[in-house]
């Protein structure tokens, strides 16, 4: 599959493969360095974004093949979305190393510069996402492929732009907890907020629309139950943003 993914799309092929390395460094600083901050260590957060960042390459990287786009569109594409993410995890460690906060902290100008700076290559990269999706929807190929393969890309990777812009409903209010303070007591790992309301959980479900709903269309193969699961995966994405908006934590 590694193979193959760099045969399909060598530049995020090789983002998925630096994020898999820079996961385990992190989870090395991990064990070695135990400073705190928020109430997690400070290399959790570095772990997750790499991960993620892995995920949402590989899988983009995957599927962008099947658009037929022109191949200077498609690198760009590739080349704008792998930049704004380097950018983006550089930022993210380099502030772990500092033992200060990524996200939300405009605790002094450096502080602020990076935490705006970020912001912007986030959504250029949503943008660029966004060119991606209109590739698959406009110009992927309908013969040759399994229709519920093929909406199920379609499907995803819209739902997981989406999911991205409503990260900037965090990025607004300075903070990803809702009624309690970041920081306090929350799930193992993803750190969710168990006390209050918390954006991350609806910004999570959404964005990994884009792994979840391929699968299910190539396992699947019926173009219905793609549609109903890419419905079902909308509603909750929106009933979790409205229930951490009224300060609730998860569960019923």
């Amino acid at each position: 599959m590694l193979s193959e993914l760099l045969r399909r799309n060598e530049v995020l092929g090789w983002v998925a493969i630096g994020h898999a390395f820079l996961f385990v460094v992190a989870l090395g600083l991990w064990v070695v360095d135990d400073r705190q901050l928020g109430g997690v260590n400070v290399w959790i957060k570095p772990m997750k974004f790499a991960l993620s960042v892995m995920l949402y390459t590989a899988t983009f990287g995957w599927i962008y093949f099947y658009a037929e786009a022109s191949a200077g569109a498609k690198s760009a594409v590739s080349w704008v979305i792998a930049l704004t993410l380097a950018y983006e995890i550089v930022c993210v460690y380099g502030q772990a190393g500092r033992g200060v906060r990524s996200h939300f902290n405009i605790g002094t100008s450096f502080d602020a510069l990076v935490f705006s700076s970020m912001g912007v290559m986030i959504v250029v990269n949503m943008l660029a996402a966004l060119v991606g999706a209109w590739d698959l929807w406009w110009t992927a190929p309908t013969a040759g492929l399994p229709a519920a393969y093929l909406w199920g890309m379609r499907l995803g990777v819209l739902i997981f732009v989406l999911a991205g812009f409503e990260g900037g409903v965090m990025g607004g209010r300075l903070q990803h907890a809702v009624g309690v303070k970041d920081g306090g007591a929350g799930l193992p790992f993803l750190n969710w907020s168990t006390e209050g309301g918390d954006l991350r959980a609806a910004h999570f479900v959404g964005m990994h629309a884009l792994q979840a709903l391929p699968l299910l269309g190539y396992w699947v193969g019926s173009v219905g139950a793609v549609w109903a699961a890419a419905a079902g995966w909308v509603v909750v994405t929106a009933w979790l943003v409205v229930r951490a908006l009224g300060g609730r934590p998860l569960g019923w």
